[in-house]
């Protein structure tokens, strides 16, 4: 039997590693973050625009470098009369070509590179807290949601206990038929809310992968397990400190400035179109003689000389790529100063969304006590006789419709956060003495569900 008892442990085992190895991941909320910057297809994109740019950088430069440039030729001449010069004409050359002198572009063209990339890597700025702030929203939604179950399962319970115990009362003949039905009537509405919530629950699941990157696979089932739980995060920035933080930190900002230089840069660069330009040139050279009198036909030797040209007149060519240009710069400029106005308006709307939030918190904090006291006021009168139990049905269903809109709130107030902290370009800056490690308001914003029954308070 020992042999025998060792191989069923031994299966166990395995059969326990395998259920572990099976799990679903289970992520926080700064997990969830470190996988949108990982694998998120925006930033993703963002970081190849910047290998593009990258190599934009290398190509400019190379107009500071010289170049090697090797071209050949072959022609043979059908000819009408007698000639003495030779019917083929053949050259090939090996060519060192350094620019001496391009009128200001090739500098240009440079600072036009690096500005790129630095844009680019501004963009990438943006686009990752932009993707922070929608996950830290999604993993905020899917709380909240979860949370909704929580109370619509409970209210369900206390609804079925509810319809069960009426219909006892209704066979002994205690109470009529319309009680029965009216408890039916508030067990059958609430189901629908528990069904929406469940469906919530999973659209965000959905929404949060998308962010992430992750793939659930064929089934519908999530493909990790989200910890936390939806708490009020104490945190009270200051209006002028988020503003003034929000037009120097902000990347779109400094991309935006970033435009107004380039296209500056441009302007040198059609500018150098009406300059001269000078090359400096030197190599190898082989080539045909076609007269034979003036020596053999195969020649060769070193070459050297320098190559200038000026475009005097191009038809207005040039004017008309610097009028574009200023153009573009000039609606860079009115762009920029958009942008900092819609970004202005971001911070403020954030601030009231938050001042929002915690006025409905303040408002319900009061307002779940009062639907529990009112609850209990309704079951004393049915107890004696003053009440009915439409009240009492009633009464339990504010209680769980309250504690909702609390819960909501506190979404509210922490999306607010988020969506302020992307605003100001970064963490808001907080009042002094106060910090985000502060514990949440247990005594005003705590998230206990609805009564367990209609018979207990807590």
């Amino acid at each position: 039997m020992r042999p025998a008892f060792q191989c069923a442990l031994w299966l166990l085992g395995m059969s326990v590693l395998a259920a572990v190895a099976q799990a679903a991941p289970r992520y926080t909320i700064d997990d969830f973050v470190r996988l949108a910057q990982k694998q998120n297809p925006e930033i993703a994109i963002a970081r190849k625009k910047i290998q593009a740019a990258h190599g934009g950088t290398i190509e400019a430069r190379a107009g500071y470098l010289p170049s090697v440039v090797s071209s050949g030729l072959y022609r043979r001449r059908e000819r009408a009369d007698n000639s003495r010069l030779r019917p083929d004409d053949y050259s090939t050359s090996v060519r060192v070509v350094e620019n001496l002198y391009t009128g200001g572009a090739t500098s240009a063209e440079t600072a036009i590179a690096r500005l790129t990339l630095a844009k680019q890597e501004d963009e990438l700025q943006a686009v990752a807290d932009r993707v922070t702030m929608e996950v830290r929203l999604a993993f905020y939604e899917l709380l909240l949601n979860r949370e909704k179950i929580h109370l619509r399962e409970e209210s369900v319970d206390v609804l079925r206990g509810e319809l069960k115990s009426e219909r006892e009362r209704l066979s002994a003949g205690t109470v009529g038929p319309l009680d029965a039905s009216r408890a039916e009537v508030a067990l059958a509405n609430e189901e629908p809310e528990l069904i929406q919530a469940q469906t919530d629950l999973q659209n965000s699941y959905l929404h949060l992968s998308d962010l992430c990157g992750i793939d659930n696979g064929p089934t519908n089932a999530a493909a990790f397990e989200a910890i936390g739980s939806l708490l009020y995060e104490p945190r009270h920035p200051d209006l002028r400190a988020a503003l003034m933080r929000a037009v120097t930190d902000r990347p779109e900002i400094r991309s935006a400035q970033k435009d107004i230089v380039i296209e500056e840069k441009q302007l040198e660069v059609d500018r150098a179109a009406s300059r001269p330009h000078v090359q400096l040139f030197t190599g190898y050279e082989v080539y045909s003689e076609r007269d034979p009198l003036v020596g053999q036909e195969f020649n060769h030797g070193y070459v050297a000389g320098v190559n200038a040209s000026w475009n005097i007149f191009d038809g207005y060519a040039t004017r008309g790529r610097m009028e574009a240009t200023q153009a573009r710069r000039d609606a860079a400029v009115l762009a920029l100063k958009a942008l900092k106005i819609g970004i202005e308006s971001e911070v403020r709307s954030a601030f009231l969304d938050l001042q929002q939030a915690d006025s409905v918190l303040a408002a319900q904090a009061k307002n779940v006590n009062t639907a529990d006291e009112a609850l209990r006021f309704a079951k004393s009168n049915l107890a004696a006789g003053l009440g009915t139990q439409l009240d009492v049905l009633q009464a339990a269903t504010d209680v769980t419709r309250t504690r909702t809109t609390r819960l909501s709130a506190i979404y509210l107030h922490n999306a607010a956060l988020a969506r302020l902290d992307r605003a100001a370009g970064g963490k808001a800056i907080r009042p002094r003495g106060e910090t985000s490690d502060e514990p949440p308001n247990e005594g005003v914003f705590d998230l206990d569900g609805p009564p367990k029954n209609l018979e207990s308070q807590k």
